[in-house]
């Protein structure tokens, strides 16, 4: 069979004649073109020829494919595969761009850009019209019109008047003086000739215009030289004062190039620094650790109610900056572990009326986890997470402040950059970190900004720079170098595996350079769930080993403090928190004594011998003299004196203790009066009298109304069950297998149905290929028994319930009760539908099986 008679008419029979693997390509890297399932091949077609979709598969282009669609869009319609090439190689024949150049056709073929045979080479309409040059929208290549785009205005007269002064012989019409025109513009040796002629002048006219843009401005009475180029149509004007370079005159001067500097293949990602894989490792799982007690250190400070909500939601800018004097860290930092712990689901607001943030449910869940595994919850959560951090304290769109876990902080490309920057640091030599410079031109190149959308680009920089910083925040990578929890994090096999793995796929059977274009655009392909928790179990297992272990000691030292030399288990932790108030952290922590400390501990419903005992328990050095002096003093004390409701009161045994409280200045402002030798009143409330003696010096207990001593404990406060927030989608989530097969399935069935030859009957209103079939109810009923006898397919129209029509493929099992029982050929399964929708039944074409 001869190309002419099989070359398809249209992208519709191009998808036609696909096979199942190559429409599941298409689906998957085009997603949207199945949200909803379309009927058939000829509405899949359409979707795939809609503006925004082809301007979204345009942005997923890598630079050297969107190059070769430019370089289309600027050729004849339709073009040749040589001829494309040579747009794109020059007359030169660049083999770089030779070699890589079928890979980018066949990119725009997959994606459904591109449709035809290799002599009949088409982009899709509504991609030539967004990639073509007008005045209104130059083209990347800096090409303009063609000459008969150009003349399309123009006098029959004046275009005689160019072909003469051109040396060309006139002719009887403008189509055939156009087109021996463009002969003579693109014809190389011709070309060559008339130039030659040219002033001086002229030429370096032509050589300022040859690359774009294209357009020039003339004065009333143009120079000699200017004249030269306008009368043999070197120039040609399209506006009063305005001329343009003709595409072919301009290619002819680029030496057949359509664009000026073509990229064949991906920048390479250099390194900065080399590093041992070890010292990354632990630098890496230093961070991580860090990182825990950061978020741990963060949700206890927010422990009884954190920050009020804002009414237009988040953190106001002074709470922010509290919570960054709580983590001794900068506010942007701060803002992103509030971030992190907000992604992963642990704070959230209490929803009350008045609002306020604090831990959830699934954060004591957490605290009960592994270190590691809890560091694998916070790196998934943040690997997949669509809130950017980086811009909180930036303005929105209507200039409004953003703020920490407000709204307007989602940017649906982060995740897919994320995976991509560390899937080109798992690309290094290990321990190896990147130089930004090359991680961001690769970048670029993989995803090319346009004049239509440069502000994407700019997006993409600023996520790639904060994923560096972010991913060394968390221990994803360290010093700079993706570490092996972080490979293992994103699903890939460990250097040393890969090394010693054989090829088994067929991508490592491509040539080099294809190898190289293959892998430069890849992009991370989804996980699904159970994936996703495998990545994230392993990177825990290789994280493990590399944290501290905890420790069940600490260190008392004379000057009242103790120091933890390492991270403490969970228990000792709590209870010397209590005990003890942190001084300073880093690998060690130190922990001092306070009078205010030990009876926070006492109030607490601690008894001297416990503190003793808990103590010589664990440490690992004598409890120091003043130390126990100092529990011992206060636990003397403490009690004392004893408060209770009045408003408030105070008794003590030793009368002197209350003579001293009613001499001392500082207890009028509390109202205070003796009623008995051993009670004092007072007008202030017991909390306030309360903090008020003890700020005096005292060390007062507070009591219930039966007179025992009240524990104080810290109240943890909780939301209500929370889920994690939902990363915002870049567009329709790339579909699985399964959906993938049922959705082919339907558009196959589908399209079957609406392309079956029908027989054609106008005398009982059947009409063939075309309009939904129209009958009457008696011969609806007749033809569908007769097919029930012969087994014989049909052709139906339906209108469902919700009154959408369809036509289905159908073949007859059973009729009766007013309804059909049939095999629907359309839905690839078997169905029963009610006679009444039937609009009409049609025949098969004889041929038809």
């Amino acid at each position: 069979m001869s190309p002419e008679t099989t070359a398809p008419r249209s992208l519709a029979e191009e998808l036609r004649a696909r096979d199942d693997a190559s429409l599941s390509a298409l689906l998957r890297s085009r997603p949207d073109l199945i949200t909803p399932v379309p009927t058939d091949l000829t509405q899949l077609a359409t979707r795939a020829g809609t503006r925004a979709s082809v301007v979204r598969a345009l942005e997923r282009l890598d630079r050297f494919t969107l190059q070769t669609a430019e370089a289309l869009a600027v050729a004849r319609d339709p073009a040749t595969y040589d001829e494309l090439l040579g747009l794109m190689a020059g007359d030169d024949g660049d083999p770089a761009v030779t070699a890589a150049f079928p890979h980018a056709l066949a990119t725009l073929r997959e994606q459904a850009l591109l449709w035809g045979g290799d002599d009949r080479l088409r982009l899709v309409r509504t991609a030539r019209e967004l990639l073509a040059p007008s005045p209104q929208h130059p083209s990347p290549t800096g090409l303009g019109p063609t000459v008969g785009e150009a003349t399309a205005g123009m006098s029959p007269g004046r275009i005689q008047e160019i072909v003469a002064s051109a040396g060309l012989a006139t002719t009887h019409d403008s189509v055939s003086a156009v087109a021996s025109l463009s002969a003579l513009f693109s014809d190389r040796s011709r070309m060559s000739a008339l130039l030659d002629e040219a002033p001086a002048e002229a030429v370096d006219v032509l050589s300022r215009l040859v690359w774009g843009p294209p357009y020039g401005q003339v004065t009333a009475e143009p120079a000699p030289h200017l004249r030269w180029l306008i009368a043999r149509g070197l120039l040609l004007p399209t506006a009063p004062g305005t001329v343009v370079l003709p595409r072919e005159v301009a290619l002819h001067l680029r030496a057949g190039r359509a664009h000026r500097v073509t990229e064949p293949v991906a920048p390479a990602v250099g390194a900065a620094t080399a590093r041992s894989p070890q010292a990354v490792d632990a630098a890496a799982a230093g961070q991580a650790y860090t990182a825990l007690a950061t978020v741990e250190e963060l949700l206890k400070d927010w422990h009884e109610g954190g920050p009020a909500v804002l009414r237009a939601g988040g953190l106001s800018v002074r709470d922010l900056k509290r919570t960054a004097v709580a983590l001794d860290v900068p506010e942007p930092v701060a803002a992103f572990w509030v971030e992190l712990a907000y992604a992963a689901g642990l704070v959230a607001s209490d929803g009350e009326a008045d609002e306020r943030y604090a831990a959830t449910p699934a954060y004591d869940t957490w605290l009960e986890l592994p270190a590691a595994e809890r560091w694998a919850r916070l790196a998934s959560a943040w690997l997949a997470a669509t809130r950017t951090t980086a811009l909180v304290g930036g303005r929105d769109a209507k200039d409004r402040t953003l703020s920490a876990l407000g709204p307007g902080l989602d940017r649906s490309p982060a995740p897919e950059v994320r995976h991509r920057v560390l899937a080109l640091l798992a690309e290094l030599p290990e321990g190896s970190s990147p130089d930004t410079d090359s991680l961001l031109a690769r970048l670029r190149w993989e995803r090319p900004s346009r004049g239509a959308w440069p502000s994407s680009a700019d997006l993409r920089a600023g996520l790639a720079h904060w994923t560096l910083s972010e991913a060394e925040l968390l221990g994803v990578t360290g010093r700079g170098a993706l570490s092996a929890q972080g490979r293992a994090l994103l699903g890939l096999p460990s250097p040393a595996g890969a090394r010693a793995a054989e090829p088994s796929g067929p991508g490592d059977r491509l040539p080099a350079h294809k190898r190289h274009h293959a892998a430069a655009v890849a992009a991370p392909v989804p996980h699904s769930p159970a994936e996703q928790a495998a990545a994230a179990a392993r990177a825990a297992g290789l994280l493990a080993p590399l944290l501290p272990e905890p420790l069940d000691h600490v260190l008392l030292q004379a000057d009242l403090t103790a120091v933890a030399p390492g991270p403490l288990e969970r228990p000792l932790a709590d209870a010397l928190g209590v005990l003890a108030d942190v001084e300073s952290k880093g690998g060690a922590t130190v922990y001092r004594f306070t009078p205010a400390s030990v009876r926070r501990a006492l109030d607490a419903g601690r008894s001297a011998s416990d503190l003793h005992a808990f103590l010589a328990a664990h440490s690992r050095t004598p409890v120091p003299q003043p130390l126990a002096y100092l529990i011992d003093d206060m636990a003397r004390r403490h009690g004392h004196l004893r408060i209770g409701a009045a408003s408030a009161y105070v008794r003590c045994d030793d009368e002197s203790v209350l003579n001293e409280i009613l001499a001392d200045r500082r207890s009028q402002e509390f109202g205070l009066r003796r009623i008995a030798p051993t009670v004092l009143v007072a007008q202030s409330d017991p909390t306030t009298l309360l903090a008020g003696l003890r700020t005096m010096g005292f060390a007062p207990a507070a009591e219930s109304a039966e007179g025992d001593v009240l524990i104080s404990r810290a109240h943890a406060h909780r939301t209500p069950p929370r889920t994690a927030p939902e990363p915002v989608p870049d567009g329709p989530p790339v579909p699985d297998a399964t959906l993938l097969g049922a959705a082919l399935r339907a558009i196959r069935a589908g399209d079957l149905a609406s392309t079956a030859p029908r027989k054609d009957d106008s005398a009982t209103g059947r009409p063939g290929n075309g309009s939904l079939p129209r009958t009457s109810s008696a011969e609806t009923l007749a033809t569908m028994q007769a097919a029930v006898m012969t087994g014989e397919a049909v052709w139906i129209g339906y209108v469902n319930a919700e009154g959408a029509a369809s036509q289905r493929v159908i073949a007859p099992i059973r009729v009766e009760g007013g309804f059909v029982t049939a095999y629907d050929h359309t839905a690839d399964e078997v169905r029963t539908y009610p006679l009444h929708r039937v609009t009409g039944v049609a025949e098969l074409a004889d041929d038809q099986p």
